[in-house]
């Protein structure tokens, strides 16, 4: 057992890691876009699509798909490069991010990349389309779940906490939540701007099935999104990360929430990423 915890633990933090690469590498030479919390939620969107949901990339329409929810849609670097590791789009659309014609626009547009489930980027509304999914999928019978990513500046949004009571009032145990909580945003510490206190207790208190981990440990992120699949409640696991994890200039600094590495920045974190 501890052989083939280890085998994966290696597999998938080689994957996180050529995952970063890649986000940095097309953050740089779009010269736009959003490094900070695209790295902080690698490792999160690496456990998802590569251990735990059931998708095919090759069938990307199958009925019985999992559903993954990119609520904190600027994000989408880190999805685009998880998508092109699984296989939906060859990986050298991924230096075409954000150019005309390009099939990787800013955020998330389900009508022009293969594998996105759901234009998002309108904060604080992902949530509600997942529990919308998911309520959908148990009135058709369909055994798949449906997953989201949630940010915590997003968090402050009132129709986050309003998706929250209706998941909890419609017993959905096929959603699965994962808070990025990397504690800042665009204006700064979160904390400072609205700040929500005890965030697990505070999803507790919405009925939800609530699991804090360590959101860089691979494997403490793994065992939680399995273990969300055996209980009869939407499940939210608090995710404790790094904004601009992986990249030491980027790590903790508010300034890589929306702005791209120069040049010369892209070619020093490419090669921390490569030591690393």
């Amino acid at each position: 057992m501890q052989k083939a915890d280890d085998k994966l633990r290696e597999r998938l933090e080689g994957i996180a890691r050529d995952v970063r690469w890649d986000i940095v590498r097309m953050i740089g030479l779009a010269q736009s876009g959003h490094p900070g919390g695209s790295l902080s939620c690698a490792d999160i969107l690496v456990c998802l699509y590569f251990h735990a949901m059931n998708h095919d990339p090759l069938n990307p329409d199958w009925a019985d798909r999992d559903r993954f929810v990119l609520s904190k849609g600027h994000a989408a670097p880190a999805l685009y490069a998880v998508l092109a590791r699984c296989g939906y789009f060859d990986r050298e659309e991924l230096w075409h991010l954000r150019r005309l014609g390009s099939i990787l626009q800013g955020h998330p547009d389900r009508l022009k990349t293969p594998g996105v489930e759901i234009s998002t980027g309108s904060l604080g509304q992902g949530l509600a389309a997942a529990c919308g999914m998911a309520l959908g999928l148990r009135m058709d019978g369909n055994p798949a779940r449906v997953y989201a990513l949630v940010g915590d500046g997003e968090s402050q949004e009132g129709s986050i906490w309003e998706a929250a009571m209706l998941a909890n009032h419609q017993c959905l145990d096929n959603l699965v939540a994962v808070l990025d909580n990397n504690g800042l945003q665009i204006d700064g510490d979160c904390c400072e701007i609205i700040d929500l206190g005890d965030i697990a207790a505070r999803w507790r208190s919405f009925g939800w099935e609530v699991e804090e981990v360590d959101g860089h440990d691979i494997m403490e992120v793994c065992g939680a999104l399995d273990r969300a699949t055996a209980v009869d409640r939407p499940a939210m696991i608090v995710a404790h990360t790094i904004k601009g994890k992986g990249v030491s200039f980027m790590e903790n600094k508010v300034d890589f929430h929306g702005k791209a590495p120069t040049p010369e920045e892209m070619e020093e974190a490419l090669r921390e990423i490569e030591g690393s």
